[in-house]
Formats: structure tokens, C-alpha cells, sequence
């Protein structure tokens, strides 16, 4: 089941922390970035933090869910829609723990890749 937009929107505003908090459709679900980092996933209208020891010490529980197959564990938090306060401070030292994500490599076209030595 995808996750519905409604969802996605309920979780924006409850944190509070508005256009910082940016989401992404990805496969009928979506991650929501913070600070340009990925802090959680929402997947089948859930929301799963990514482990960090910051969310860990809010939490006082070890990550338990998977957001999807194959995935490390998540911290699940619906809950915390509940507790808005409780979720900006779970979304916010997550990003403070995660590192920032690596460049993309700007893929070659001829009208960027560089002239051949000759043809100077």
C-alpha cells in the first residue's frame, strides 16, 4: 500500500518546521529530507526515523521496524505525530547526527566534456 499525500502533509505540518522539511515520492512512498538529508521514510502511511544515537537517547528504545524489505531498522514513530514538539526534536537531532550527502557526479555531455588536445 503507498503511502497517501494526506499522510505526508499531516506529518509536515505536525513538525512544525516548515519548507525546512522537504519530502520526495519515491516508489509510492516518500523520504523527507531535513537539511538535505534523508532523516525518515513514511511507507504505508507510517513513519520511520533512521537509527541514529540521538534519536535512540529521545526515544529510549532501540530501532525495531523495517520501512521496507531489505532495509536496517527504523525507529517507527507514529506516536509522535501526536507529540509535535517530540517530533521536530526527533526529526531535528537526526539530521544533526547524519552526515551530509555525497555530491552527485555531473555526467559528461559533449557540449561539457572538454576539447581533445588537437583540435585547439
Amino acid at each position: 500500500m503507498a503511502t497517501d499525500s494526506s499522510f505526508i502533509d499531516h506529518v509536515c505540518d505536525q513538525a512544525g518546521l516548515g519548507a525546512q522539511l522537504s519530502h520526495r515520492k519515491m516508489f509510492g512512498e516518500y523520504a523527507l529530507y531535513l537539511e538535505g538529508k534523508v532523516v525518515a521514510f513514511a511507507c504505508d502511511n507510517s513513519l520511520f526515523l533512521k537509527p541514529t544515537e540521538a534519536g535512540r537517547a529521545l526515544l529510549k528504545r532501540e530501532p525495531d521496524a523495517l520501512p521496507y524489505p531489505q532495509a536496517k531498522p527504523h525507529f517507527r514513530i507514529d506516536d509522535a505525530l501526536d507529540d509535535p514538539p517530540l517530533l521536530r526534536r526527533l526529526l531535528q537531532a537526526t539530521a544533526e547526527q547524519l552526515p551530509l550527502p555525497k555530491p552527485k557526479r555531473q555526467k559528461v555531455t559533449a557540449a561539457t566534456a572538454p576539447a581533445p588536445l588537437g583540435s585547439r
